[in-house]
């Protein structure tokens, strides 16, 4: 299948964000930069593990915390899915100083592909390049959004609803 490639190398914006309402929303990663807005659909917990693993390389590098500007706007519409998100890649770009994010489309085996930007074939990819306070900013609003859902199963971490539980770790229901 023929690949897509989108990159935005210092967006004017790049944020997680939902659709819907508490236990039945949709998670997004959008970028957008001028005219350019690219949305991807993906789980909560890759929003989730994203934010933690960027917080991670942030401490690791030695970008402190501190005050970064807020982003609590709403996705920008219309938003589009133009991908699941199979797999994704993070990395400190030393050169420039700023941190790459790849969120690539699933593949038969769920693996990451690294692939020449040049390949016709492969799955589709977003590439997004930003700046260490944007880093924190990201990863600010995607802790904010991950914890304001259904609380989680103190045993397996997957969310509870009204209904109750199927617990995977008790190998019971809780209500």
């Amino acid at each position: 299948m023929t690949r897509r490639l989108f990159v935005f190398d210092d967006p004017d914006r790049f944020v997680a964000g939902t659709i819907g309402k508490a236990g039945d929303r949709s998670f997004y990663l959008q970028a957008r930069k001028g005219g350019a807005l690219v949305s991807v659909g993906l789980e909560k917990v890759q929003v989730a593990a994203l934010a933690q693993r960027l917080d991670d390389l942030l401490d690791a590098v030695e970008i402190p915390a501190g005050a970064v500007a807020t982003d609590d706007r709403g996705l920008e519409e219309p938003v589009v899915e133009l991908f699941r998100v199979g797999a994704m890649a993070l990395a400190w770009d030393a050169a420039s100083e700023a941190i790459v994010i790849e969120a690539q489309m699933p593949t038969r085996d769920g693996e990451y592909v690294e692939l020449p930007d040049q390949a016709d074939d492969g799955p589709d990819l977003l590439r997004v390049r930003i700046g260490p306070a944007d880093a924190r900013a990201f990863v600010e609003r995607a802790m904010v959004l991950v914890t304001s859902g259904r609380p989680a199963c103190p045993y397996c971490g997957q969310p509870l609803d009204a209904h109750g539980h199927f617990c995977p770790q008790g190998n019971a229901s809780l209500n």
